[in-house]
């Protein structure tokens, strides 16, 4: 039987992490991924160290703390640039789920299919992480495999950061599964438009559940600048998912997977219209 460790300190759980621990944040993945066997495992639990927590803004843009709820998440009072991540976690679980589950623990899990993970890299969210030194980086460089990131020993993420963008901003998400609620994807993809008297000045588009890790899409992200905000759904074409590399699996096969994304795309873009 592993130890258990619940710190209220982070330098507590920095100094738990001299040697190896689990991390446990809101559990939501680490207890049914242990079901039926004994956790031998020592486990560093996260989840009372209070400067963890909260969402917090000023003038360079929003901090979302690592062991911040999908339920806070959704409840808090954020600008429409969060809409889409708001969507997102909407989508994460049940209500239990989304009342334990944290912002972090969906990163560092590194699933290809996890929900948060297109919305955050579509807000050009960094990870800042605590150690021996304290670093920030680009989520798109976080998340480096499936279910690997790129922290290293004696490492815990403490808070993503969300830039201020420069003009007037909107995101939303969208998912596809076998049903409506309570499913892994089978693709999804979430987009950040700024937006410059009705046309589009920048776009952020990234696209999960279609490669090892979320993707963005740079060649349709330049397409849709300078583009009328009622004809965005018209700029999408296979040729811009190159990065995304979908494989066959129990919910769908690669090729179902690269033309339901293309649907899934314009139906994003056109909720912009509204």
């Amino acid at each position: 039987m592993g130890s258990y460790l619940r710190p209220h300190t982070l330098e507590e759980a920095l100094g738990a992490l001299s040697r190896p621990h689990t991390v446990l944040a809101g559990g939501t993945d680490f207890f049914p991924g242990r079901v039926g066997r004994a956790i031998d495992e020592d486990v560093l639990d996260i989840g009372g160290i209070g400067d963890l927590r909260g969402i917090s803004e000023d003038d360079g843009g929003w901090r979302l703390g690592a062991t911040t709820t999908w339920r806070e998440l959704i409840e808090a009072d954020l600008p429409p640039l969060f809409d889409g991540l708001k969507q997102a976690a909407r989508e994460v679980g049940g209500r239990q789920i989304q009342n334990a589950g944290t912002l972090a623990g969906n990163l560092c899990n590194a699933s290809p299919a996890a929900d948060g993970v297109p919305c955050l890299m579509a807000l050009d969210a960094e990870v800042e992480i605590a150690g021996p030194r304290s670093r920030r980086l680009p989520l798109r460089h976080f998340i480096t495999g499936v279910r690997t990131t790129a922290l290293a020993p004696r490492e815990l993420v403490v808070a993503i950061h969300v830039p201020r963008p420069r003009h007037d901003a909107r995101s939303a998400f969208l998912k596809l599964g076998a049903r409506r609620y309570l499913v892994i994807s089978i693709t999804m993809a979430a987009a950040t438009v700024e937006f410059v008297d009705e046309r589009v000045a920048t776009a952020r588009i990234a696209v999960g559940a279609c490669s090892p890790v979320a993707e963005r899409l740079p060649a349709l992200e330049a397409a849709l600048v300078g583009v009328p905000r009622d004809s965005l759904a018209d700029r999408v074409d296979v040729a811009q998912l190159a990065p995304l590399s979908p494989i066959d699996d129990l919910r769908g096969s690669a090729a179902y997977r690269r033309d339901a994304v293309v649907i899934v795309l314009r139906r994003l873009l056109a909720a912009f219209a509204a």
